[in-house]
């Protein structure tokens, strides 16, 4: 690929997109026979995801999984073994991916994928884990040719992946991998199919706010009683940076063996997941005792109906009380409570009945509350489960110390989502808020606070754990006033009420509002003047300045790590340490909320900056900033498309620019040419306007133009077919006149559009140049300023007017609504019913 100014030579880096998966290819050196890829963390998941699930056909998402996660284990544990000697997973000979993408083709690849699969089940002591999925199942993947080509295509999205280098320090590309595709999965498996998984964000409140973190030793041991896929039991020891053992037990065989497999593809090998019903078969006990651990962490099936059956030893387990026998949620919150060591915590998903419910449930959660076991309670928003839409909350259960406690403290984050396709999910905000709120125990209105144990026991509420019982998150209401609707005047009270934007632009109250009467007072300004008024005051200004002023400190002190961002950069650590300085600058800065300040950061890495990141920690800035040929994969339909267009018709080249978009180019280098492209573009609409405005004033029934138009319909063609029949017809010089004015009109369009059109090419094509001679600090001012800075910047500023336009709103809506008094209404009424008497008076009515 010959790009202007440039041409790669052999030994350089290069960048093309292969099969359908948007790659970077590291320099030209070749390692075990193939190329070095670098994958953008993006492109890779829903790459995978699109083409798994075209390959899928009928069959059900459940079953389909299984053999998707079982490729990409056997794909990954083969490149791992490829590069690291020390791999604790044995690749035998004949066991490995490698021998898979040699079947493409065969006629008897289905029963071959399976005994290379076994002989890598045998050699690791895998059996019964990853041999699972039948891979000669005609009745799911197809007779003869059709499973032949299913599996091939299969192996084939698989073998375009090289994980030998792709888990950079702390980004666990391939674990991500996994769990967005389980993600997707529990999606698509419907009700109580969907319950293998947790998703990611309140598998992480959970990791957060159980006591998980710095200090944890390697020798802490954490336990998920339930632990479906795993994923719980990871965003757990993620929270561990020097490490935890790891043990879960988990009833069903299949989702067993994915927690396996998800296990060992995230590095936790020695994690002991077994296998089993944990209320009638616990796994892990001493004895006749329930083996305890230090921290415990479950989403156990809400509101299970068989729990008792098959239970012959309870373990001790109830001795305060036995649950319902058509419920169990409390018999998976008693098996942790009696699995905690003496000073061990636990944080366990449960429905939000368990609060409220009565009968056996109410005296048991009595008891606990008496013994001072419950730490807290969390209550979430509705419908972020797969398998269920009901509300769910974390209680969070804390021994130590536990009978010095005095209350329990309380949040309702049922409000804190965002829409995310049918399903409910926590933005990076509600989780940052959730964990700093509890695990600093701080008192918000509406939100949290600490409930004193005999608030709890107070008759009326009697041991009732109803979160709104104790924390009203509803919105205050908008009381109408009856007095100023009589007499007029804003009330005070309402003005009040905005004392956040009075703090923020302490002079603006005294600027809008005049007294009226005690308690009540008047806008001085029109209410069409309101937003003006704010914008152009100098506190508004001076607010917008200082916010701005607040990022560019915050970007500034951040922007050295930033731009020396290597292979051996941590994503996580990274945004994690400059996110936190973002919340914690804002902090005290009026009006704004610091968690939608830090949502504005957080949104935009998860969106663009996290997949830039990896570009760079992978290609370094050069490679990473060059363009690439977009994608055009005709047989599984992907087609990407272009940052920039250079040339025409079968010379033209689609290019996209995964590092920088064009415009920041052209922004920075090519601002007079931009200028010229966009007045030519406004002469070319201004001059079809004129096309339009004529033609739909004269090419209409009995119209000027009317003799030209074919169907109801005119063009130049037709314009200029019509002129040369008229001019020998003789006919009339109107006509004539518009036609030749029409025509005229027709070519100056032309001109213009052609002129806008080649300004435009000839920007592409230096824009395209330009990437060539970019160098590496050129690339980082782009990125790091023009891009990542600039865009941070905007979304905070537009934090500050959104804000602004609601106190806009609210004034407006208040100096509208008490504008007119009841005298002013009874006026307007008698003027108009003399108006009427009047009329009617005039007809002769009533006399």
């Amino acid at each position: 690929m010959a790009l202007l100014g440039w041409t790669p030579q052999d030994g350089q880096f290069i960048r093309t997109p292969r099969r359908g998966i948007a790659t970077r290819l590291r320099p030209r050196r070749r390692q075990g026979g193939g190329v070095v890829v670098a994958l953008k963390k993006s492109d890779l998941y829903s790459s995978l995801w699109r083409s798994c699930d075209e390959l899928r056909g009928g069959m059900d998402a459940g079953q389909y999984k299984d053999y998707i996660l079982t490729l990409l284990f056997v794909k990954y544990v083969t490149d791992k073994a490829k590069s690291d000697p020390n791999s604790l997973i044995d690749v035998p000979a004949g066991g490995s991916f490698d021998d898979m993408v040699a079947l493409k083709g065969d006629k008897e690849i289905g029963d071959k994928i399976n005994k290379i699969i076994g002989k890598l089940a045998e050699a690791n002591g895998l059996e019964k884990v990853i041999d699972l999925a039948d891979f000669n199942d005609e009745e799911k993947l197809g007779k003869g040719k059709e499973m032949q080509d299913r599996l091939s295509k299969l192996v084939t999205i698989f073998a375009d992946l090289d994980f030998r280098g792709s888990r950079a320090e702390g980004d666990d590309l391939l674990g991500d991998a996994y769990e967005y595709l389980m993600r997707h999965f529990a999606t698509e498996s419907g009700k109580s199919k969907g319950q293998f998984y947790t998703p990611a964000e309140v598998s992480r409140v959970l990791a957060k706010v159980v006591g998980i973190g710095a200090g944890t030793r390697q020798d802490h041991t954490v336990y998920d009683p339930t632990c479906g896929s795993g994923s719980l039991l990871l965003k757990v020891a993620d929270e561990a940076p020097r490490g935890i053992t790891i043990y879960g037990q988990e009833k069903d065989n299949a989702t067993w063996a994915l927690a396996k497999m998800n296990m060992i593809l995230h590095g936790n090998e020695d994690a002991d997941i077994l296998k089993g019903d944990t209320i009638t078969n616990p796994q892990f006990t001493t004895g006749k005792q329930l083996r305890t651990f230090d921290f415990a962490v479950a989403n156990p099936p809400f509101s299970i109906k068989s729990w008792s059956n098959g239970l012959e030893n309870d373990y001790s387990r109830f001795e305060y009380g036995w649950p319902p026998e058509k419920n169990g949620d409390y018999a998976f919150l008693l098996h942790i409570l009696k699995s905690l060591k003496s000073t061990g915590k636990a944080a366990v998903i449960l429905p939000h009945g368990v609060l409220f419910r009565g009968h056996a449930e109410a005296s048991i959660r009595r008891e606990l509350l008496r013994r001072g076991y419950i730490k807290g309670i969390i209550g979430l928003p509705a419908n972020l489960f797969y398998g269920t839409g009901i509300p769910a909350c974390i209680i969070v259960l804390d021994k130590e110390n536990a009978q010095a406690r005095t209350g329990v403290f309380m949040i309702d984050a049922s409000k804190g989502f965002i829409k995310d396709g049918n399903k409910n999910r926590l933005r990076s905000q509600d989780i940052h808020k959730i964990v700093d709120v509890f695990n600093k125990q701080t008192t918000i209105e509406r939100y949290s606070r600490m409930v004193p144990l005999h608030e709890i026991a107070e008759p009326k509420n009697d041991y009732n754990l109803n979160i709104p019982r104790y924390i009203d998150s509803s919105e205050p209401e908008d009381i109408q006033d009856l007095h100023a609707h009589l007499h007029g005047g804003i009330p005070d009270r309402d003005l009040d009420a905005l004392n956040g934007y009075w703090e923020a632009f302490p002079s603006l109250r005294a600027t809008f509002f005049k007294p009226n009467r005690p308690g009540y007072s008047d806008l001085a300004v029109g209410v069409a003047e309101v937003q003006q008024a704010i914008l152009d005051s100098d506190e508004f200004q001076k607010f917008t300045l200082e916010v701005r002023g607040q990022v560019d400190d915050w970007f500034a002190a951040h922007r050295p790590v930033l731009q020396a961002l290597s292979a051996e950069t941590v994503p996580k650590d990274l945004i994690a340490r400059i996110s936190d300085d973002l919340l914690a600058r804002f902090k005290t800065t009026p009006l704004l909320d610091e968690y939608d300040v830090y949502e504005q950061l957080m949104t935009y890495w998860h969106g663009v900056m996290h997949d830039d990141v990896f570009l760079v920690m992978n290609d370094g800035w050069c490679e990473a900033a060059k363009p690439r040929k977009t994608i055009e994969d005709k047989e599984r339909k992907l087609s990407e498309d272009p940052d920039l267009e250079v040339g025409t018709g079968r010379q033209k080249t689609k290019y996209k620019m995964d590092l920088i978009p064009p415009t920041l180019v052209v922004a920075r280098y090519f601002v007079d040419q931009q200028a010229e492209v966009d007045r030519l573009h406004t002469a070319a609409e201004e001059a079809s306007r004129a096309v339009e405005e004529y033609t739909e004033e004269h090419a209409v029934e009995d119209g000027r133009l009317a003799e030209a138009m074919d169907d109801g319909k005119i063009t130049k063609a037709l314009a200029s077919t019509r002129l040369k029949v008229a001019r020998h017809e003789g006919a009339d010089a109107e006509e004539l006149k518009a036609l030749q004015h029409l025509i005229k009109l027709y070519n100056e369009e032309a001109v213009t559009k052609k002129a806008a059109k080649e300004a435009q090419a000839a920007l592409d094509l230096v824009t395209l140049k330009k990437y060539g001679d970019l160098t590496e600090p050129e690339i980082k001012q782009l990125v790091l300023d023009d891009k990542w800075h600039a865009t941070v910047r905007d979304g905070i500023a537009g934090e500050v007017n959104s804000l602004t336009l609601g106190l806009v709103s609210r004034i407006q809506q208040l100096g509208q609504r008490y504008a007119e008094t009841i005298s002013d209404l009874h006026a307007d009424l008698t003027r108009l019913e003399e108006k009427v008497a009047g009329h009617l008076a005039n007809m002769g009515v009533g006399r």
